[in-house]
């Protein structure tokens, strides 16, 4: 391949427009006929960018370089017959190297870009038609792509382990929650070990707070199914609109609860067999925001039940009394 890139007439400029790094690590890789000093000199001619150029002759001594060192950017001569630019990137690729690739060539773009792009190149140039500053800005901007593409894969990843980590966190709290009411059906029968001593590991991890087994997210509570529906649609209302525009309903299920003498206890163990049933739904999807707005309402839940339970407690402490007309007495009148 000569050195046939042309010069525009702001090459010996510096470069005004913005992007474009002031340098850049390159390799070169070309076949034995064709070296690669004539585009060393035609970078060096060019104030755009210092772009440092490493050259490596055929495929294998290419790939040990790429192997050995780093690059921002592989340059690949397809010379047909001599070194097969599109076989050395596919199997390239297929090695799970993610460095941006342009192909340089004497073959028209029309005839040559598609093929590129298909076997994972980022960019083809003409030698014959372009100039130094058009391939500069090329190689630039898939170094730019590339930074771009590593970027976002590096915060999906961190995206995924952090959606991990929140369900983590609300499994360990559901688990808990469920050790909680295991511990208030204990202490009432006061014949069992409290779930959270049997569950606890020795070294007072709370990560293994029950076992596997004690943790059914399946079981029902002992309460009617049309109750456990109704709250399973309250739950997904209330993660949805907050307590601003439920706390009529959220007083009125609580006035049911204390009429059918629910304990507080049954309540926490249809909120998390509701709340697990919820969870465990949302897949990949975040967690927080559900287990936030759950806390809520299991906490407006709770204050509810005890006022009811307290106001029926007053009434029992305190029954009404019949009190007389003004005027009378509780005194016997005299003429009787």
């Amino acid at each position: 391949m000569a050195a046939v890139l042309t010069k525009s007439r702001r090459e010996t400029l510096p470069a005004t427009a913005h992007g474009l790094p002031p340098k850049m690590r390159a390799l070169y890789i070309t076949n034995r006929q064709r070296t690669g000093s004539w585009l060393a000199e035609a970078f060096a001619g060019d104030s755009a960018s210092q772009i440092r150029l490493d050259e490596a002759v055929g495929t294998t001594a290419g790939l040990a370089r790429l192997r050995d060192e780093t690059y921002d950017a592989v340059l690949v001569s397809h010379e047909p017959g001599e070194l097969d630019a599109l076989d050395l990137i596919e199997g390239y690729r297929a090695g799970g190297a993610d460095e941006p690739i342009v192909v340089l060539g004497t073959q028209s773009e029309q005839e040559m870009a598609a093929l590129c792009y298909e076997v994972g190149a980022d960019a083809y140039v003409c030698v014959n038609t372009s100039t130094t500053r058009n391939l500069i800005w090329v190689v630039a901007r898939a170094v730019q792509r590339c930074q771009l593409v590593r970027e976002n894969r590096r915060l999906n990843q961190a995206e995924r382990q952090r959606l991990q980590r929140e369900h983590d966190e609300a499994e360990r709290l559901l688990r808990q929650q469920w050790a909680l009411i295991q511990d208030v059906e204990a202490e009432r029968t006061r014949g069992f070990v409290p779930a959270r001593d049997a569950g606890r590991d020795p070294n007072g991890d709370l990560a293994s707070f029950l076992p596997e087994a004690a943790y059914d997210r399946r079981r029902p509570p002992d309460l009617p199914d049309e109750l456990v529906r109704h709250y399973r649609e309250l739950l997904r209302t209330y993660v949805i609109m907050g307590s601003g525009n439920l706390a009529r309903e959220l007083s009125r299920l609580a006035d049911l609860l204390a009429t059918a003498g629910v304990s507080a206890r049954q309540a926490m163990q249809l909120h998390v067999h509701v709340l697990s049933e919820l969870i465990h739904g949302l897949g990949s999807r975040s967690t927080r925001h559900v287990m936030t707005r759950a806390d809520m309402l299991a906490l407006e839940i709770i204050i509810h039940l005890a006022e009811g339970y307290r106001d029926r407690y007053c009434e029992r402490a305190n029954p009404p009394v019949q009190r007389m007309l003004p005027g009378f007495d509780q005194r016997t009148p005299a003429a009787f």
